[in-house]
């Protein structure tokens, strides 16, 4: 049997035999021997498998004296948030606009968010990223802004449509036709998805239904979004391991990224420079879907404001743009700092989030999935899903410190191609370039609470979906995967499956 492969633009015939099937002729690669540690994703802070998977547990090493500030974390990202001024303090400020009303509405259980199948039902806990091209002129005018921000957000909208609002007129949509009660602050718009279908047909002849989403703004709320807007459909991501993810040494990173290419191997990752508010300087990016953000802080105080609409100290700003004047007329719920969320109660939820742990795998020494993982390393699938990491060092999380991991991701930046481009830069981020998606726990996602969508836009219903919309730097991986009988293909998938 002989399999085509396509390396660097040049079809090569290799001949195959029963132990090393799809060997590249000019580049070994082998999966190195197995080792037990692989079970344990999230080494010591690993909690293992349960009929009911849950992203939502704590580290298994986390300390007894920790674990009811890990809980009360938890109930504050539970916690429904209610218009101000209320009878309390502790939980009023939502919005005015916003996309929900807690954090776990849309990292569901710690899982993946959910999208729409169909045009009837607006997007919710699923972000629309807005922004504004990028002329010449921009870069100098708006020079700190893009700086700090990354981009230049919409000067009505914001750099993120917030879909829900606390008008009544928008409380009662379900039971009054639009228009018919006056809003007093509109959301800015609700987003529907018209899903385009293509068929994917294997050289076997087997075929894959493929789709992409195309965005629907219906009721925009302050007037037209303008021919030289940008946006971004984004799909909540998984919330576990971001702790361990926290502690990888910037060198490390460093390391793997291999911008010019110089190895020649197809593979040019780099790494995002981005804003730190806290350190107010430029640092390596790591988190969110183009690494974006530099710390965990980051995440859970932006995504408090932007969301939620609940300020705080990293974030202090409404989610309304200075151009939205009734919106920023709502009272508010700040307190004497002038932000809505105490410094005490985010460094509780952000620690809840940062002790989130990883789960142990599933069937490793299952026939099919000791065969893909060879595939796997084979293809080249782990020169961007980076398998293996150490934390670093830390006297503040101790349990997260000094960990080997693995999260099947380099944290980097490649370019995905032209199919899974958003054409909206992000820092040094191109329109085309994503963050390599850590794939620990991505086989349990449907169990956990039954989303089944994979890639940034949700687009991809599973995992053989996702690989075949890769492109760009994932292009030879990929033309191996396509050129693969089905069996291996298989075994491919249920090696990332058992992850």
């Amino acid at each position: 049997m002989k399999v085509v492969l396509l390396i660097a633009s040049i079809i090569f015939l290799s001949a195959c035999d029963q132990k090393n099937k799809y060997t590249v002729s000019y580049i070994e690669r082998s999966a190195p021997k197995f080792i037990a540690a692989e079970n344990n994703p999230g080494g010591q802070t690993t909690v293992a498998n349960q009929t009911q998977p849950s992203f939502q547990l704590p580290a298994a090493n986390l300390a007894d004296e920790l674990k009811p500030n890990f809980h009360a974390g938890k109930a504050l990202a539970n916690q429904p948030w209610v218009k101000a001024p209320t009878v309390t303090f502790a939980r009023d400020g939502l919005g005015p606009v916003y996309n929900a009303r807690t954090c776990l509405m849309c990292h569901i259980k710690g899982g993946k968010g959910f999208i729409p199948n169909n045009n009837e039902t607006p997007v919710r806990g699923t972000l629309v990223r807005l922004s504004k091209v990028l002329e010449q002129q921009d870069l100098s005018v708006h020079s700190e802004l893009i700086k700090q921000a990354g981009v230049i957000p919409h000067p009505m909208y914001g750099d993120q449509i917030q879909g829900q609002s606390v008008s009544l007129a928008h409380q009662l949509r379900h039971s009054q036709k639009p228009g018919t009660i006056k809003h007093d602050v509109p959301p800015e718009a609700y987003v529907h998805i018209n899903w385009i279908e293509k068929t994917f047909t294997y050289p076997d002849q087997h075929q894959v239904s493929l789709r992409k989403p195309e965005l629907d703004f219906k009721y925009l709320g302050y007037g037209p979004l303008g021919d030289d807007t940008q946006f971004s459909l984004r799909v909540a991501p998984t919330i576990h391991g971001m702790g361990l993810l926290g502690l990888i040494a910037e060198q490390d990173l460093i390391a793997l990224a291999d911008a010019k290419d110089k190895n020649n191997d197809g593979i040019s990752g780099r790494v995002n420079q981005v804003w730190d508010v806290e350190k107010q300087a430029t640092v390596v990016g790591r988190f969110g879907l183009k690494s974006n953000k530099p710390s965990l802080a980051m995440i859970v105080g932006g995504a408090f404001t932007n969301d939620v609409g609940i300020t705080n100290s990293l974030a202090p700003k409404q989610p309304c743009t200075e151009l939205q004047t009734a919106c920023l007329k709502i009272p508010n719920g700040n307190d004497k700092q002038g932000v809505e969320l105490p410094d005490n109660l985010l460094e509780l939820v952000i620690n809840f989030n940062r002790d989130l742990a990883p789960v142990q795998r599933r069937n490793s020494q299952d026939v099919s999935v000791l065969a893909g993982r060879e595939l796997f390393y084979q293809v080249g699938c782990n020169q961007c899903h980076n398998p293996r990491f150490v934390t670093q060092k830390s006297d503040t999380a101790p349990h997260l410190s000094e960990q080997v991991i693995w999260p099947y991701s380099d944290l980097l930046l490649h370019d995905m191609g032209p199919e899974l481009a958003d054409g909206r830069p992000d820092y040094l981020a191109t329109g085309s370039e994503w963050r390599t998606a850590p794939l620990w726990g991505i086989g349990l996602l449907h169990k956990v609470n039954g989303s089944k969508v994979f890639l940034h836009d949700g687009r991809a219903r599973s995992i053989e979906e996702a690989i075949l919309w890769h492109g760009g730097e994932a292009n030879q991986a990929k033309a191996q995967f396509i050129q693969f009988e089905k069996l291996d293909r298989d075994d491919l998938i249920n090696f990332v499956n058992s992850l």
